[in-house]
């Protein structure tokens, strides 16, 4: 009988396309627009200035400032642009400015970033100035001016505390739309169990002397499946598919067991909370309202919305209590510090107890409206 019932989801979850729509299809696509999308916030690059440049002086070193700035990432280098640099007649044997005009509209913070950009070019350039002056006094004097850099590789290490580590855009759209998409299980649990209570099948399986621990195994068995299949095509997404858009692919440099083994625990918490909406609600369209909300709230709490490390400190101490928030942090230890089934331990058994906790509550309330009549 258990495996007649466990059929029977299976069945009635691959029957539901906008089901499995919504839970493959629409984290899949939200993995690849996320990341891409983030991609240059998370590598520093996000602005991008089309500039103009009219070169009155036409010296050997203006030219070289226009090469190093249509090298410069942040610079696109066009005849159209909307902001045009002019550089002065006579710009190099005189202190002149450097004048840019703007045709476009653009903030003060934009405009402060755009001078902060050519800053460094500008800078190479007087010192180049200042080289060839010095030239004509001391040979030792000017060569000396070469020993300045002012890359910023070159003035600054920076480096990462390990526990502090930043990930980049795939890392965190990845295990982010993982976790979210698990808990989307909210609506076909819901849809299929309120559709069985109207038609009176859970009443006949009671009538069958059904054991509700069984009923209720028989319903997450699929989902719990469903949950690992789920954890591994979005896995794929971000190891083949996002790389094909110039974004950097995800790599699993952790345990495979681990990953295995939160990807578990993070459909037991999920399907735990899916049970519990469903009997709970009273129609489908209320669990899914309920289920919709929920998850919603605790992925915004939870770093799913918004990457955990820009939060504000009060913000990263609120979003310990998502269950979101235990499986993103586990799954990054695994994809972004190589983490093995230790370091996810304490996410991993969280999210059991909160799963057994919220299915304990699933069968408690079940078996009273089953008492009820339903």
């Amino acid at each position: 009988m258990f495996n007649a019932m466990v059929k029977k989801e299976f069945l009635l979850v691959l029957r539901d396309k906008k089901a499995l729509m919504v839970l493959f299809v629409m984290p899949a696509i939200f993995i690849l627009i996320i990341s891409v999308a983030m991609r240059d916030m998370f590598t520093g690059s996000s602005v991008r200035f089309d500039i103009k440049i009219i070169d009155l002086d036409n010296t050997k070193i203006t030219k070289e400032l226009i090469k190093d700035l249509g090298d410069n990432r942040n610079f696109q280098i066009s005849d159209d642009a909307k902001i045009i640099l002019t550089i002065p007649n006579e710009y190099t044997k005189k202190r002149k400015k450097i004048n840019i005009d703007i045709q476009d509209s653009l903030k003060s913070d934009e405009i402060e970033f755009l001078k902060a950009k050519l800053l460094k070019d500008i800078a190479t350039l007087k010192l180049k100035i200042i080289k060839n002056k010095l030239l004509e006094f001391s040979q030792e004097a000017a060569y000396a001016i070469d020993s300045v850099k002012l890359d910023s590789d070159e003035l600054f290490d920076v480096k990462y505390i390990k526990d502090k580590e930043l990930p980049n855009s795939t890392q965190q759209s990845v295990p982010s739309w993982i976790v979210f998409g698990m808990f989307f299980m909210i609506t076909p649990i819901s849809t299929i169990f309120i559709n069985e209570r109207k038609q009176n099948t859970l009443a006949r399986l009671s009538s069958m002397n059904i054991s509700m621990f069984s009923f209720v195994i028989s319903k997450i068995v699929p989902y719990l499946f469903i949950g690992q299949i789920q954890a591994w095509v979005m896995l794929c997404v971000g190891m083949f598919v996002v790389p094909l858009f110039d974004t950097p692919a995800l790599t699993l440099n952790g345990s495979v067991f681990a990953f295995v083994f939160l990807s578990f625990a993070v459909s037991m918490s999920a399907v735990g909370l899916a049970s519990l909406i469903a009997v709970s609600a009273k129609t489908a369209e209320q669990a899914s309202t309920i289920g919709g909300i929920s998850s919603i709230l605790l992925g915004a709490i939870g770093g799913v919305m918004v990457p955990k490390f820009i939060m504000p400190d009060f913000m990263q101490t609120l979003a310990n209590i998502s269950p979101m928030s235990w499986g993103l942090d586990g799954f990054l230890n695994i994809f972004l510090k190589g983490g093995d089934i230790l370091m996810i331990l304490n996410e991993s058994f969280l999210l059991l107890a909160f799963g057994f906790v919220t299915l304990s509550l699933s069968m408690i309330i079940l078996h009273a409206r089953m008492s009820d009549g339903i």
